[in-house]
């Protein structure tokens, strides 16, 4: 069969592939869209998968060494998480959100110490008002109390709360059905590409996996160091107050690249600014400081992070900002393990054609 201007007609079967390619497109276009608009929906989905892509090669190996069902295996992990998870709250928790609570009064202090080594006696121009630096301190201060008294903050910080609690338990809940059905459920993503790009989809995944498991376990140790070297420099050494809420501060603040850790050096620094009785003290602050975050960048994240951490610092930077602007938290958690997905893909693509260059 031949088209009028002599061009082979296209078969039946290449119709069809057309139209199932193209419309897998589409899909998966509407599946970004979606994303987009259900951005914290989206929130325990992607944690629960991220800690369930860290244990599968856990899960895989005990079930190969005892023989035992994949369910068996899946639940017994599960439940050791579940063990690690309720035993870090039920010690960790209550003195976290006591320190805590110190140390929001804590920091109007040290806002207002800060102000006076900035002004002295002397006054600045606030929205039209001369004020000091006690009433800019105590107007902070003012501001805070109010926010939290207002009836509109209050019923939203409930929900807020209550939605925290959910999503934890969904969380929970999701790791479990991650654990149980991740070989199937993967397969169903693959099903969503075109037929004639799913050996590819399977390709890249291949090479992929095992960057993104050793990302994610190498940005949970680098949070995990944080902590614990942010707790002995704070609290051990410098005898700092509310290190255990800095130091815990340091460590989640990592995940987020140069705002982050400038967050947590600021937080610290004014808790102690306000604390410290020499310039001896401040100095061995600002030794610590920058040990801490030699010690991050130039050692533990290049030896952590591997691949990943060769990113150039403005392509993950740009990552971030644009992961956070478009999908929230979950922008922010897969800015860079997308950026890895791409970089994936193109040596996939370009592997290929460099072979048929080389033919």
């Amino acid at each position: 069969m031949t088209m009028r201007d002599g061009a082979p007609a296209p078969s039946q079967d290449g119709r069809i592939r057309s139209i199932a390619s193209r419309s897998g497109w589409i899909v998966l276009a509407g599946l970004l869209v979606a994303a987009h608009e259900l951005r914290w929906v989206l929130l325990p989905f992607v944690i629960a998968a991220i800690f369930a892509l860290m244990c599968r090669p856990l899960v895989r190996g005990a079930q190969t060494r005892t023989g035992l069902p994949h369910w068996l295996v899946a639940v017994f992990v599960f439940l050791v998480i579940l063990t690690i998870a309720a035993g870090a709250a039920f010690y960790i928790a209550p003195p976290l959100a006591a320190e805590l609570k110190d140390f929001v009064f804590d920091l109007h202090g040290a806002i207002g110490r800060v102000a006076h080594i900035a002004l002295g006696s002397g006054t600045i121009g606030v929205f039209g008002e001369q004020m000091n630096a006690d009433q800019i301190a105590e107007s902070l201060a003012n501001a805070a109390r109010s926010a939290a008294l207002e009836t509109d903050r209050a019923v939203a910080f409930g929900f807020t709360v209550f939605a925290a609690l959910f999503g934890l338990f969904l969380t929970f809940l999701l790791l479990l059905f991650f654990l149980l059905t991740g070989e199937s459920l993967g397969e169903g993503i693959v099903w969503l590409f075109p037929p004639d790009q799913r050996w590819r989809v399977r390709s890249v995944w291949s090479r992929l996996e095992p960057a993104l498991r050793r990302y994610f376990l190498g940005v949970l140790s680098i949070m995990v160091y944080a902590i614990v070297v942010a707790y002995i420099g704070l609290g051990l050494v410098l005898h700092i107050p509310h290190a255990f809420v800095l130091a815990t501060a340091t460590g989640v603040l990592e995940l987020i690249p140069v705002i982050g850790p400038a967050t947590s050096v600021v937080l610290a620094g004014l808790i102690a600014a306000e604390h410290s009785g020499s310039v001896a003290a401040m100095i061995g602050y600002a030794v610590y400081a920058i040990a801490l975050r030699l010690s991050i960048d130039q050692l533990v994240a290049p030896l952590a992070l591997g691949v990943a951490s060769r990113f150039n610092p403005v392509v993950i930077m740009f990552g971030f900002f644009a992961g956070g602007v478009l999908f929230g938290a979950v922008g922010i958690v897969l800015a860079v393990p997308t950026a890895m997905a791409v970089r994936a893909t193109l040596e996939s693509l370009y592997a290929d054609d460099e072979k048929r260059d080389a033919a």
